[in-house]
């Protein structure tokens, strides 16, 4: 007989209330996943009570012990057995305080559902008592105790009374894992609090407190805060600070994310979106941006009461919210990208000095959230160099090119011309056209003779010297060396012109002269019949010829120099992976990357200071082009200062 047909074939049992004790350890599955549940529940306790000092000692990585010890508020003796019971809370008390939770537990089941499933003692004491006084879950016997004023939690023996849930834990290394990173969210959330951490005896890790800066700097370490970019923004009752990674620090696994909503750490995915659309200009792929941001609003604007494990919200005005943190993060971004070429920073007072051999790119000032006062010293550090650095030359060979290509010269026959137009021509007649489609060669309005010094300011990112490896151009400015990646460079100008053509319904189309064959397989012949719509609107016309071949006959004019098989491939494969009718809106820029890296200008391609210089003055007047599409950078600046060093000069 099947086990269904057994299991049918028994009486139905009677109704009847389940005992307190089953219906503790059934809540318990909702709240004690793990020990690090018992962890942050704990953690949540102590924070409630005012602590400004926190202990935690773990054991076999909290399976075995857990003692959770704080400096809060206490529990008066008479109050410690009611702590123990469930739905007993002192945070709430009516429905009204329910819709406008401030405190971070208020479900008063946390301490009755890890005291079902493990051995639990509880020692607190209050101002006012002479001394502390414990209590155990087990028996419920009050006896005095030593200790001062606060809170002692002390969890022994995990899941002891229920074997089956003991073995879905996982190693005393990973369940120690889960408990610290329970620790972090604490620590990232109150930076105010000392926290201190024990594993088996040893201690792991100790904060003392400080502000949020410090915190973060402590918690994810010196990595995040050399790549953080502060924000602080209000908007009438909302309010969102604390910091944002830069792209080019992105990492492989969303392991750096942390949102806190009143300070309590929350998953929400209106809020991971909202973040992930402000940096989907500048970070692409499988990327994920690492950020510390918390967002203040009154409590009776969200829900908290979704989740037991109180780590879902929802917001009432959820558009409001979402619009407000995506544009904060993104001008956030926006204005590292216009400061970048600003003045540098020195990084922090105990930053160390790079050793002699090495190489230290700074980053942007935003990106320390540092005073200006070290940027400005570099700033006139470099000025006093300007003449020993020959800034004056490549400006002026850059102004020569520009006037000798926008005003018409005389016929000298006994004239040679410059050594460095000959060069450049030549180079120039033995390149291909169309080596820079999509650049136009610079043509600027010349500073009259005596305003030479402020053309050096109109051009932050200088004049180009020199091409090194057919991959980097080398640039000289009143700060120093410019160092640029042109194919990075090139992709992220090419990027923004096809979106704002996009946006614009402008986007120019190139027909070709003789329509480009690729065999096909049925799933790309499908994708150019279903989506014609699309990629017509994005300037392409594909359509199959044959069952198992596709033709080409117009692409982008922005990209007619790219490889047309190769465009037409990529494209219909990103068309079926995010279907048509999502990839101009969810997915759309993730197509428009695949579109300019297929026409920037690849590496081991000669270019013409003509062509270098178009390209620099080109990155000054696009948007965040100090990022390329994936997130990497475009170009570094290494200062006079960090030249000297490097070459031991005044030491």
């Amino acid at each position: 007989m099947p086990a269904s047909a057994s299991r049918t074939a028994q009486p139905p049992r009677p109704i009847r209330p389940l005992p307190d004790q089953l219906i503790s350890q059934i809540a318990a599955g909702e709240v004690v996943e793990r020990p690090a549940s018992v962890v942050k529940e704990l953690l949540e306790n102590a924070l409630d009570a005012g602590s400004s000092q926190l202990g935690i000692r773990l054991e076999e990585g909290g399976v075995r012990r857990i003692v959770i010890t704080d400096n809060g508020c206490g529990i008066p003796a008479s109050e410690l057995p009611v702590a123990l019971l469930r739905h007993a809370t002192s945070k709430i008390a009516s429905l009204d305080e329910l819709e406008a939770v401030l405190t971070l537990g208020f479900r008063g089941e946390a301490l009755a559902s890890i005291a079902s499933v493990s051995q639990l003692s509880l020692t607190s004491r209050t101002a006012n008592d002479p001394h502390a006084t414990q209590v155990s879950a087990d028996t419920g016997a009050l006896q005095p105790a030593s200790g001062g004023v606060g809170t002692t939690v002390d969890v022994q023996h995990l899941y002891f009374n229920t074997p089956a849930r003991r073995k879905f834990l996982k190693s005393e290394q990973t369940e120690l894992g889960h408990c610290l990173e329970m620790v972090r969210r604490a620590a990232l959330a109150r930076p105010d609090v000392a926290i201190s951490v024990h594993h088996n005896g040893k201690p792991l890790e100790h904060w003392n407190a400080g502000d949020v800066a410090t915190r973060t700097a402590q918690v994810l370490g010196s990595d995040f805060a050399r790549a953080r970019l502060p924000l602080d923004e209000e908007a009438g009752e909302l309010h969102l600070y604390g910091f944002a990674g830069l792209p080019t620090a992105s990492r492989g696994r969303p392991d750096q994310q942390y949102f806190f909503v009143n300070g309590r750490f929350v998953r929400d995915k209106l809020l991971n979106h909202a973040v992930r659309s402000a940096y989907q200009d500048v970070l692409h792929g499988d990327r994920f941006p690492s950020y510390v941001l918390c967002l203040d609003l009154p409590p009776e604007t969200v829900d908290v009461n979704v989740h037991p494990s109180k780590i879902e919200v929802r917001f009432r005005e959820s558009r409001a919210v979402h619009q407000f943190v995506y544009h904060a993060v993104q001008r956030c971004l926006a204005r590292q990208a216009g400061e970048n070429g600003d003045s540098l920073h020195t990084g922090a007072d105990d930053e160390p000095v790079p050793a002699p051999g090495t190489i230290q790119l700074q980053e942007p000032r935003a990106a320390y959230g540092g005073a200006a006062g070290g940027g400005s010293q570099w700033i006139n550090y470099s000025a006093a160099r300007q003449t020993e650095l020959g800034i004056a030359q490549p400006r002026q060979a850059y102004l020569g090119m520009v006037r000798d290509a926008t005003a018409p010269r005389p016929y000298m026959p006994s004239s040679q011309p410059p050594a460095w137009l000959a060069d450049a021509q030549a180079a120039r007649a033995a390149e291909p056209p169309g080596l820079l489609d999509g650049i136009a060669v610079a043509k600027v309005a010349l500073p009259p003779s005596g305003d030479a010094a402020q053309a050096t300011d109109d051009h932050p990112l200088g004049y180009a010297i020199a091409q090194l490896h057919g991959v980097y151009v080398l640039a000289q400015n009143a700060r120093g060396l410019v160092l640029v990646d042109m194919h990075a460079a090139h992709e992220r100008i090419l990027y923004e012109q096809i979106k704002d053509a996009l946006d614009a319904r402008d986007l120019a189309v190139q027909p070709l002269l003789l329509p480009v064959t690729l065999p096909a397989n049925p799933v790309e012949i499908g994708t150019a019949e279903e989506h014609r719509e699309t990629l017509e609107l994005l300037g392409f016309d594909i359509t199959p010829v044959s069952p198992t071949t596709l033709a080409v006959r117009a692409v982008p004019a922005l990209l007619q120099q790219a490889d047309a098989e190769a465009l037409a491939r990529d494209v219909l494969r990103d068309l079926n992976a995010y279907g048509g009718s999502r990839v101009l809106a969810e997915r759309r820029n993730e197509l428009l990357a695949t579109l300019a890296c297929h026409s920037a200008v690849r590496a081991n391609r000669k270019l013409t200071l003509e062509e270098m210089n178009a390209l620099l003055r080109q990155m000054e007047q696009t948007e965040r082009a100090d990022q390329c599409n994936h997130g990497r950078p475009t170009w570094v600046q290494l200062s006079v200062a960090e030249l000297d060093r490097l070459f031991l000069r005044g030491q």
